[in-house]
């Protein structure tokens, strides 16, 4: 077959059954990216005869005789095309994984088409941006300075690495040199029963098989029991998992790891190793598996992973002195981190036989760690790097894929890769910890809280990777933001045989502050103040100490800089504007508003190194170990050190990530990657102006480096509000005004720090209208493509006004606080608060689905004989 790509003639066959996305990458394309391989991402989009196509669902046979444009091959020698200029000059990306597949489906569409995105872009989908900055780009928005315009530090400088995002040149993890041929795959065989015993397997069909190398069993993995959760203090997490156990305990774990030249050789390995189980009672629900006679999960007597009881003053009396008291059960759903870079990973050794592994992680270093101590591994015989990483979200704060590549480096003494499906990431990762929250609130006719009570269960799946921490977090900020004297916590997490629980943006956060500002808007209803203004009266001021049961000893977590008042001022503005949203007849309009606090940073010690080196030709290296997943930590850090050293972003030059060439850094998770690696970013390049304005004799180049602990740790706030529309008939919520007010401090780079603010809140209103990872009745995870699972498309996500506060942090570095993952926690409550008051009805289980909301409102019609409707 004889194919044009990007006007080069290739005469080379495809593989019986090759889809042209591989075919291409074979051949170096690696702007054409897997994010799904089912044809609902557009990752992979290319131009055959000039018309846009999923690649991944396009047979490579069909493209003999035809001519094929990837992102590569768009640009007409050095000149961008149209479309990759405007991608740059807005920077209509993020991580960039999805860009290449929005560019090449911009530059197929003609006039008419890009007069309606929401269909143009149906089968593009990006997790990071919120959409927004796409938008810009296709419209021709210019959002980025001009290189050295308006200073560094409070400009709109662009990413360091953008033109090569918008042309497909971009490194991600497997993004590398395609002419290695010694790679091997690695494919796994995983366990169709929730909870059992491997009683035998026999590998010896599998090893029969062409092409097979090894077949990994528990027999060949260490006896060392470990967490995939990475923290800079492992302890906090149960040492519970191994690298191949001989008891599975949820559908979906890991049973056998196959190595073989090819991927198809691999999963005709797996299909042949023969498994005989003893199948072991399972448990599903958290509250059953606390019961005294529920089946265990682990060996230990009990199912309880961790918990929390305790109180601050005198909830029994605060509840007494109310006028009313209201009380609520909330429900949290599994939610998917859908990056779409899945896991992955390398392994390989170079020719003094030391290994290295390339993998999408944020945390290299602790991931370097964990492997040195599984495999007994000095720290010099082992390098982890990481590329570019496809998003995370904190499903890559996990060591999910590395242990079997480095076992299979380690057992063959080949090169390895193991790169997740799309159904694996479904079934077989991490995902949010659904919640069961409990909660009572009480107050006076004056609009004071005199009591909040918490009673929450978390479910954190067949492991306990996050689950302590993932609690414990969440019943923190969600109550210290207020005043009341009396609050009390009780708080447990629970084993059970389905899919892990882990990291999420938020990390516990917006499952509780779900229940507190739902209940609380519920409680100033029927006190008759109105829902805004009780906020003002009984949330934190500047000074205040931040109590909370089982935090009031955090002694390092404080108010450095206060920008709540301003949150809320924007807010109330917005509530008193009548709007002129247009919307049909019969449909219910109302408004609701929450808030939100998060600390700058996670408790127990969070650490970074930087160094910053003068160069010879006038330009300065930082060297940081933060990873970039589209959090934007390499502009910034940039923009610092710039600003420290009197010069412009584009002079300096960036080394990350790569734990043979740059500090140690805990990692890209937490929102520290400002206020921790940035704080030490900021620190060396002072040390080193300070040394070169000294003018000592050097034998090299001058270095300056920087160390930061992440303490103390500041907090940041961020308040949401929803106009929104239902239908009484089918329960459909239109969102017809979206507001967002947030305290980041100094904002180091508004353009950057909008899309951060701008991604979250797409995320949270998918996680609150759509997204769900549902559990079949056997504990198998039953949503395996994201054709099931609704990750909001660009006709789902309203655009959000986003406005700062102005505040000066004093802790962070030049004043700038976090931003990350905040912007997501009041999105929930704000809406279902907003819906409560267009309807009368208070949703109380995430996600509002439509049937949700039409069995809620026909609920309440049937129960008052008539609509409910709140003026």
């Amino acid at each position: 077959m004889t194919v044009t790509v990007n006007g080069l003639a290739f005469d080379e066959p495809a593989r019986p059954g090759q889809c042209l996305r591989t075919w291409l990458r074979e051949r170096g394309l690696t702007g054409v990216k897997k994010g799904c391989d089912t044809g609902d991402c557009g990752a992979c989009t290319v131009h055959v005869d000039g018309v846009a196509v999923h690649s991944c669902l396009y047979p490579a046979v069909r493209a003999d005789g035809r001519e094929v444009t990837t992102v590569e091959g768009l640009a007409d020698g050095d000149h961008l095309h149209p479309v990759q200029q405007r991608f740059l000059a807005a920077q209509g990306f993020q991580c960039g994984f999805c860009t290449a597949g929005f560019i090449m489906t911009t530059a197929a569409l003609d006039a008419g088409q890009l007069a309606d995105l929401p269909r143009a872009f149906k089968g593009n989908l990006c997790r990071c941006t919120g959409y927004r900055a796409i938008e810009d780009a296709v419209r021709g928005v210019k959002r980025v300075d001009d290189p050295g315009a308006g200073g560094t530090v409070g400009a709109d400088v662009a990413a360091p690495a953008g033109p090569q995002v918008v042309t497909g040149t971009a490194r991600f993890t497997f993004d590398v040199d395609p002419a290695r041929s010694d790679v091997a795959h690695v494919k796994v065989l995983r366990s169709p029963h929730a909870h059992a015993r491997i009683v035998e397997i026999d590998t010896g069909a599998a090893l029969a098989v062409p092409g097979v190398h090894a077949v990994l069993t528990h027999h060949d993995a260490p006896m060392a029991r470990f967490s995939t959760a990475r923290h800079e203090h492992p302890e906090e997490d149960p040492y519970d998992t191994r690298v191949l156990d001989d008891v599975v305990r949820f559908v979906g774990q890991r049973v056998a790891a196959v190595v073989a030249d090819t991927e198809a050789a691999a999963e005709a390995g797996c299909r042949a190793v023969v498994v005989h189980y003893e199948v072991l009672p399972a448990v599903f629900d958290p509250q059953a598996a606390l019961r005294p006679d529920a089946p265990l999960v682990h060996d230990g007597g009990s199912n309880l992973v961790a918990q929390l009881h305790d109180e601050i003053g005198d909830v029994a009396a605060g509840l007494a002195g109310a006028d009313v008291t209201w009380s609520g059960r909330f429900q949290t759903q599994r939610v998917q981190h859908v990056s779409l870079e899945t896991h992955g990973a390398l392994a390989w050794f170079d020719d003094d036989g030391r290994l290295t592994v390339r993998t999408s992680s944020q945390t290299p270093f602790l991931t370097r760690r964990a492997l040195c101590s599984l495999f007994d591994l000095p720290p010099e015989r082992l390098r982890v790097v990481t590329g570019r990483v496809g998003g995370g979200f904190g499903g890559k704060q996990e060591l999910l894929v590395e242990d079997l590549v480095v076992l299979a480096a380690l057992r063959t003494g080949r090169a390895v890769q193991l790169e997740h499906t799309r159904e694996e990431q479904f079934t077989a990762t991490t995902t949010r910890h659904p919640f069961t929250i409990g909660i009572t609130v009480a107050g006076r006719r004056d609009g004071t809280l005199t009591a909040l009570a918490l009673d929450v269960v978390s479910d954190t799946g067949a492991y306990g990777n996050h689950g302590p921490a993932v609690m414990f977090h969440g019943c923190h900020e969600s109550l210290a933001v207020y005043r009341c004297p009396n609050k009390r916590v009780d708080a447990v997490v629970a084993y059970t045989n389905t899919v892990p629980a882990g990291a999420f943006r938020g990390y516990g956060l917006g499952q509780v502050t779900f229940a507190v500002e739902s209940a609380l808007d519920e409680l100033a209803r029927r006190l008759g103040v109105d829902p805004v203004e009780f906020r003002e009266r009984n949330v934190v001021r500047p000074g205040d100490r931040l109590l909370t049961p089982g935090g009031h000893a955090d002694s390092d977590l404080g108010i450095a800089s206060y920008g709540l008042d301003q949150c809320l001022a924007v807010i109330r503005a917005a509530a008193a504007d009548p709007g002129a949203d247009p919307f049909p007849d019969g449909w219910l309009v109302g408004q609701g508003t929450a808030i939100a606090m998060i600390a700058t940073g996670p408790p127990g010690g969070h650490y970074a190194d930087a160094e910053v080196t003068a160069l010879p030709d006038g330009r300065y290296q930082v060297s940081v170990g933060t990873a970039e997943f589209g959090n934007g930590t390499s502009t910034v850090h940039a923009q610092l050190a710039a600003q420290a050293l009197g010069t412009t972003p584009d002079r300096i030059v960036l080394r990350q990530s790569d734990t043979d060439l740059v500090g140690h850094d805990t990692g890209a998770f937490g929102s520290t990657g400002v206020v921790v690696a940035g704080q030490a970013v900021l620190l060396a390049a002072r040390d080193l102006r300070a040394k070169l304005e000294a003018a000592e004799p050097a034998a090299g180049p001058l270095t300056g480096r920087g160390h930061w602990a992440g303490s103390p740790r500041s907090v940041s706030f961020n308040a949401h509000w929803f106009r929104v529309a239902v239908h009484p008939d089918t329960g459909e919520i239109r969102v017809l005004r979206s507001v967002h007010a947030a305290d980041a401090g100094q904002v180091l780079n508004p353009m950057q720090c909008r899309g951060q603010i701008e991604g979250g809140i797409a995320q949270a209103i998918g996680a609150a209208l759509y997204e769900n990872l549902r559990i079949g009745p056997t504990g198998e995870v039953v949503t395996t493509t994201l054709r099931q699972y609704h990750v909001p498309t660009f006709a789902d996500v309203p655009r959000t006004e986003v406005h700062f506060a102005r505040t000066d942090d004093p802790i962070g570095p030049l004043g700038a606080k976090s931003m990350s993952e905040s912007p997501f926690n009041p999105v929930a409550p704000a809406l279902a608060n907003a819906v409560r008051d267009a309807t009368g009805v208070r949703l109380t289980d995430l996600p509002f689905s439509r049937d949700r909301v039409w069995l809620a409102l026909a609920g309440s019609e049937a129960a008052s004989g008539g609509p409910t409707v709140s003026s």
